[in-house]
């Protein structure tokens, strides 16, 4: 399938949606890719002024395609992706429902709202896998929670509801699944039709206190590339397929 990523602009808003159900949105490195040119486009394009990413009411990502990520170790785009979403300088709305796992709650933190359906189960198994945190959770995660929530959830990976990310400050507001879209896209349009100069300025000055986070991306890279390598590793992502 070359329709794994699929993007809509309209009304200044461009919708990038998750479309690979049989696999609950898992990530591979041909989605990674799209999902870079998707905020490099919009980054570059003066009509697009927010981002949505979603899934469906059912599911947002479980996170990355663990059998594409054995067989691809060396491969680069989670982590072109992961520079580019720090990057990225217009406002990004993320719809989630069912599943974000991994990469699919970590690529939240990058977000500037989120919302989230009563059937969302977010989950950080970084090191049940042998791994280490990414996308700049490790900075990110304690800034917004503490360190010792942080602790718990990047380090024992429990499962969390959206209620108990709201409580955490990770999401903005607890839908209904079918409410969850049509609820994200009436923020967006508000977004959009707010005076331009003085919402994205704003939204500079909001995000001026992550001076780290380039950092912090930089060496969590190293250390989950290092340990992509492992014994430990290997032998828990072979796992998953037994």
């Amino acid at each position: 399938m070359d329709n794994l990523i699929t993007t809509i602009e309209r009304n200044n808003i461009l919708t990038v949606t998750l479309n690979r159900v049989d696999k609950k949105n898992a990530l591979s490195s041909t989605m990674y890719h799209q999902l870079s040119a998707a905020l490099t486009h919009a980054s570059n394009t003066q009509s697009i002024r927010c981002v949505v990413i979603q899934g469906d009411e059912n599911c947002f990502c479980a996170g990355n395609d663990l059998e594409d990520f054995l067989k691809h170790p060396d491969d680069l785009a989670a982590l072109d992706f992961i520079n580019v979403l720090e990057k990225f300088d217009k406002p990004l709305i993320a719809a989630v429902a069912g599943p974000a796992v991994g990469i699919g709650t970590t690529l939240l933190l990058h977000c500037d709202m989120v919302f989230a359906a009563n059937n969302s189960k977010f989950k950080l198994p970084f090191t049940q896998l042998g791994l280490c945190p990414e996308a700049g959770s490790s900075y990110l995660l304690p800034n917004l929670v503490g360190h010792v929530r942080a602790f718990e959830l990047l380090v024992l990976g429990n499962t969390f509801s959206a209620e108990q990310a709201l409580n955490y400050g990770l999401i903005n507001q607890v839908c209904e699944p079918s409410e969850l879209l049509t609820l994200t896209h009436t923020t967006a349009e508000k977004i959009v039709n707010l005076p331009y100069d003085s919402m994205m300025t704003s939204l500079r000055l909001i995000k001026n206190n992550k001076a780290s986070l380039s950092q912090a991306i930089k060496v969590e890279g190293e250390e989950f590339s290092r340990l992509i390598t492992t014994a430990d590793c290997k032998n828990k992502l072979s796992q998953f397929f037994k």
